[in-house]
Parts: structure tokens; C-alpha cells; sequence
């Protein structure tokens, strides 16, 4: 898959730009500040429509403006042409368009266009909070299947009903203090989620089986040594089945008003050498892993559908020491990349194409 082409109109401090992409590695080069993240950015959103900062859509739209369009022309592996528009707006009034054909859902873009993004915000895969890396595993899941999409929204939309359920008949702190029709409708809840819960958590754990050579893979060639390496996704519901667990849990669910066992609540264990990644490793271990973790779902997705996501790598190299930046140029994956670097690029560096941006405008080299 091949982004031919991006035209950009009042997102983020472009005014108006037309940028022409190589089928092999182009790299973005600027200070900081520029604007080379925003056009990663705008190029990664069209994938899913969410911008790998983390921010809302109204963010993307140019000071003083009201809408802002991202255009793309994708050429998939097959040859078929595929354009994709974007125009957003800050009243959340969006449309999105596939060979001028207006989208009615989101989700119906998914698999149009793939992208795989490393960013120095990934760091939080390591340091943050389980929920990123239960985010992690489920955007690989439908980076790898759109159809996981709809698996995912329907165990989040079961959690969202069955707390606000919880809510709704009060905190009680005991099971039997229910009426027979709130235990009848809890029990409802509690069989829906055990059977979509219970397949989602098996497909994390699946994933998480096809991703760790994957990952051990990726992360020696950019240490260049053997580095143990474990992933561990053993909830405890998983041993015993949700539904068993859902009905240990009921009285505490109960007494806090929400559900506190099943997918929505795991986390991903990491390990470097035996110790846990996000306590023990040192900040150049963990941002290796971060990466060899991006690395990894990328070669997932390749070998799964068949041809290479665009591989975004957002100011990576001087997340890494000038050895692992070596490395992760020699081990660079097939297909297109896009480099963005403040700093110029090494020596070993041989990008078919650079860009230069400065204060939203790019140049050719």
C-alpha cells in the first residue's frame, strides 16, 4: 500500500500544501516546530480518522479557520487507485469520502488505508497505565481484522450498559438486597459479557502468542544482542471463565457501581531480562521495546494481509542512541516509509526522497 500523494487545507499550520511521496522512505527534515508532525499526522489520520497525539478533531483545524480537508491518493497492492477526503469541521459535522462516495460510519474506512506510527509518545506503552496497552492489543486486533472493530464497540458498549445498570438500582452491598427483575437483567448483562468478553480476551491472548517472537525479534536487531523478552496476558477471569468470575465479583460490583473483572480491566505484562519492563528497565531499554513492539505488529499485519502498512516513524531517531538508530535503519522493513527527524539524518541514512518543512511549507531537497 502506497500513499501516492497528500493535499492538506488548513490543518494544524498549513495553509495549503500538496506533498508528492517516493514508494520507498521519504524523510521529513525540519526544526522543531515546523510542522513535520502535523503532516505525519495528517497523513496517519486518514487510517482511522484519529490523530496519534491523542487529540480531539477540532484541534487539527487551523487557528481562525472553521474546516480543514486531507486528501490522499492510495494505490493498493492490486493497482486499484483509491482517494480519500477528509473535511473537518468544529461543529463535529464530518464527511469522509472514498472515491467520492460519502461514508455513513467511520469504521467503514478501516482496511482503506493502513498505517503502522511510532511516536515518542509510545513511551507510555512501558511506563503509562494498563489501558494503554489493553489499547495497543485491541488496535493491533483491528489493524489486523477491521472486523475485530465491531467485537471491540460491542464489549465496550455491553461494560457502558451493564455500569450504568449498576448504577441505576443503587449501591448495594449485598447480592440478595436485589429484586428478582434486577438480578433477572444483571444476569442478562453478565451472560452477553461473558460471551464477548470472553472471545475478545481470547483473541488478546491469541495475539499476544503470534506478536512475542515477533517482538523478540525486533528488539535484538535494533539492540544487536539476545535479549529475553516475555509477554504475559493471564487475567485472572481467563483461568476461571468470566462468567464464573462476574459472579464472584457481583458483590463488589455491587458496593462500587461498576464492573470490576473482564477485558476492559487487563493489563499486558512486560519483561526485559527477567524484570519488569516499566519498574526496571532503563529509559533506552524501554524505548527499544516500545519500538520493537511497533515493529513487531507492523511485520503481523504484512504477513497477514499480504503487503506492508505505511510505516510512519515520527522523530524516532534521536529517541535512540546512535547504535540502535544504525540498527533500525539496516532492519528498516519493506515498503513505504515516512521519517521525520529535527536533527538531519545519519550517515546510514539513504532516503529516497527529503523534504524539507519550515513553517508549514515544504520543499524539495
Amino acid at each position: 500500500m502506497i500513499v501516492e500523494h497528500l493535499e492538506l487545507t488548513n490543518f494544524r499550520n498549513y495553509a495549503a500544501a500538496e506533498v508528492h511521496f517516493t514508494p520507498g522512505t521519504t524523510a521529513l527534515i525540519g526544526a522543531n516546530g515546523q510542522g513535520k508532525t502535523n503532516l505525519a499526522e495528517a497523513l496517519t489520520f486518514l487510517a482511522t480518522l484519529e490523530s496519534f497525539r491523542g487529540v480531539p478533531v477540532d484541534v487539527l483545524i487551523r487557528n481562525g479557520e472553521d474546516t480543514a480537508i486531507v486528501r490522499a491518493q492510495v494505490r493498493h497492492p492490486d493497482g486499484r487507485e483509491v482517494l480519500i477526503e477528509a473535511e473537518l469541521t468544529r461543529t463535529g459535522r464530518n464527511r469522509v469520502q472514498v472515491n467520492k462516495q460519502r461514508l455513513v460510519r467511520a469504521r467503514d474506512l478501516l482496511g482503506v488505508m493502513r498505517t503502522t506510527v511510532f511516536s515518542p509518545g509510545d513511551l507510555a506503552l512501558i511506563q503509562g497505565g494498563p489501558g494503554e496497552r489493553r489499547r495497543f492489543l485491541d488496535d493491533a486486533l483491528v489493524a489486523v481484522a477491521a472486523r475485530n472493530d465491531t467485537m471491540r464497540r460491542e464489549v465496550d458498549r455491553i461494560v457502558r450498559q451493564r455500569n450504568a445498570f449498576l448504577k441505576q438500582i443503587g449501591w448495594k452491598t449485598n447480592p440478595s438486597a436485589l429484586s428478582g427483575d434486577e438480578t433477572l437483567t444483571l444476569d442478562v448483562w453478565d451472560e452477553k459479557l461473558a460471551e464477548v468478553g470472553g472471545q475478545w480476551g481470547d483473541a488478546r491472548a491469541h495475539l499476544v502468542a503470534q506478536l512475542q517472537p515477533m517482538v523478540t525479534r525486533a528488539y535484538e536487531d535494533l539492540a544487536t544482542q539476545v535479549t529475553p523478552i516475555d509477554f504475559v496476558y493471564e487475567p485472572e477471569w481467563r483461568r476461571i471463565g468470566l462468567a464464573r468470575a462476574l459472579a464472584a465479583s457481583r458483590a463488589e460490583d455491587l458496593r462500587r457501581g461498576l464492573t470490576t473483572t473482564g477485558p476492559h480491566r487487563d493489563d499486558l505484562e512486560m519483561s526485559v531480562n527477567g524484570l519488569p519492563a516499566r519498574t526496571h528497565a532503563s529509559q533506552g531499554e524501554q524505548r527499544t521495546l516500545a519500538l520493537a513492539l511497533r515493529l513487531a505488529t507492523h511485520r503481523l499485519v504484512t504477513d497477514t494481509m499480504g503487503s506492508p502498512p505505511v510505516l510512519v516513524l515520527d522523530d524516532v531517531l534521536s529517541e535512540l542512541d546512535p547504535d540502535r538508530a544504525t540498527a533500525l535503519l539496516t532492519h528498516m522493513p519493506k515498503g513505504q516509509v515516512i521519517i521525520t527527524s529535527a536533527s538531519g539524518l545519519p550517515t546510514t541514512a539513504h532516503p529516497d526522497r527529503i523534504l524539507h518543512i519550515a513553517a508549514g511549507t515544504v520543499t524539495n531537497n
